[in-house]
This record gives structure tokens, C-alpha cells and sequence, in this order.
């Protein structure tokens, strides 16, 4: 597969450097320069020094180099609780009839990655989903039809945005993570692209002990 056949939306560098911010790491300049980093979801097939090996969410196996400078972060999960008032996220959401955002995933970002990728985008979750990283400027209970859940109103330069988060709906966080996390069968979330004509790893967000990252 070549890395130019999946999405290649504008947000798509953006995301690539939230997720090195995310983890403390330092966003390396080819990765700022590059154009068309993809996002990869999937399973580890097989790992060494070189090479990393995913199979994608559509059964397709990817394989990648893996540079020496390659990130990993781990992700994991934390409680909806966690979400407080000034609390900087990101959300994939789906656009709702009445305007507000449905939340398909949370992550509460570091303190050091405030301000990372800020405002409302696109986002290839599922088909028609949206990304807002903002910060949380009001919290209240979701509406009786979503009992349990959380509303909050983010704000970010230019708008803001109401986003309804379900009780069940994953919430994450981030640090930086080890090689212990590259294992056959680990869940991911790759960002990559091509180097020189070559399908090459950026970094690998992955979760412990078969927890997928959900965004």
C-alpha cells in the first residue's frame, strides 16, 4: 500500500505533530515539511529494528520502516471525572441535528501540550466525524436522554463548540511510552508517511494490554 491512498484531509499534519506534543516529544522538521501524513489504525503483526508491520482496521497488512528516531507514546485511559473546567481536549465527535458535537472519544491532553492543534477540523474516525481540540470552559450533566454523561461547552480561537459525552465513551490521556508496548497483537494508532519513496513510521500510539487507541 502506498501511504498516498489513505486520507490525506489538510488536518492531517496537524494531528501528526498533537500527538508528538501529546507525548512531550519534539516534532522532528521532516515531519513538519512533509506532506500527506496518514494516520494508521491496526494491530502489530511483527516488529524489529527496522521495520514495523500493522495490519489496518480493513484487514490490509502495512508495512513501514521504522527509523531510529521513531516516538512511542502509550495511551490510557482515565475516568470522564477527569474532565474539569479548563481542562485543554480533543474530541472526535459526530455533528448532531441540533448542532452539538456527539463525542466518540476524549483525550485530556498533558499541561505541556495545552494549545496543541486547537479548534474544529475534519477527522477520519468514521465518515463525517470532527476533531475540536479546545478548552473546557463549561461542564454540566448531559441531557436526561444521556444519562450519566457529561456536556461541555469548548472554546477555541475563532468558536466554540457544545459536545454531549456519552458515560461509555473511551477517555484517554497520554505519556511517553517504551519499546515493552511493540508486541505482536498490541493495538495502535500509527502516523506515517513517505520518506523518500518509502512508507516510514513516525511514531506509534499504542495501548497496553490489548487497549485500543480509541481516537
Amino acid at each position: 500500500m502506498r501511504l498516498s491512498r489513505l486520507s490525506t484531509a489538510p488536518a492531517l499534519l496537524a494531528s501528526a505533530a498533537f500527538l508528538l506534543l501529546a507525548a512531550g516529544a519534539p516534532v522532528p522538521a521532516s515531519a513538519q515539511a512533509a506532506s500527506d501524513p496518514v494516520r494508521i489504525r491496526g494491530t502489530i503483526v511483527r516488529v524489529d529494528a527496522k521495520a514495523l508491520v500493522v495490519q489496518d482496521r480493513g484487514g490490509e497488512v502495512v508495512s513501514l520502516a521504522r527509523p531510529a528516531d521513531m516516538a512511542v507514546s502509550e495511551v490510557y485511559p482515565i475516568k470522564l471525572s477527569d474532565i474539569r473546567q479548563g481542562s485543554f481536549i480533543g474530541t472526535a465527535a459526530m455533528p448532531q441535528a441540533d448542532g452539538t458535537q456527539k463525542a466518540l472519544e476524549v483525550v485530556v491532553f498533558p499541561e505541556a501540550a495545552r494549545g496543541t492543534g486547537e479548534g474544529h477540523r475534519p477527522w477520519d474516525l468514521l465518515p463525517q466525524s470532527t476533531m475540536t481540540n479546545a478548552t473546557v470552559a463549561d461542564l454540566a450533566a448531559a441531557p436526561k436522554t444521556v444519562r450519566g454523561g457529561q456536556q461541555l461547552r469548548l472554546t477555541y480561537k475563532g468558536g466554540e463548540k457544545t459536545v454531549i459525552v456519552p458515560p461509555d465513551v473511551p477517555v484517554v490521556t497520554f505519556r511517553p511510552g517504551t519499546e515493552a508496548l511493540l508486541v505482536p497483537g498490541a493495538k495502535v494508532l500509527v502516523n506515517a508517511q513517505e520518506r523518500n519513496g518509502v512508507p516510514t513510521a513516525l511514531r506509534v500510539t499504542a495501548g497496553r494490554n490489548g487497549f485500543a487507541p480509541p481516537m
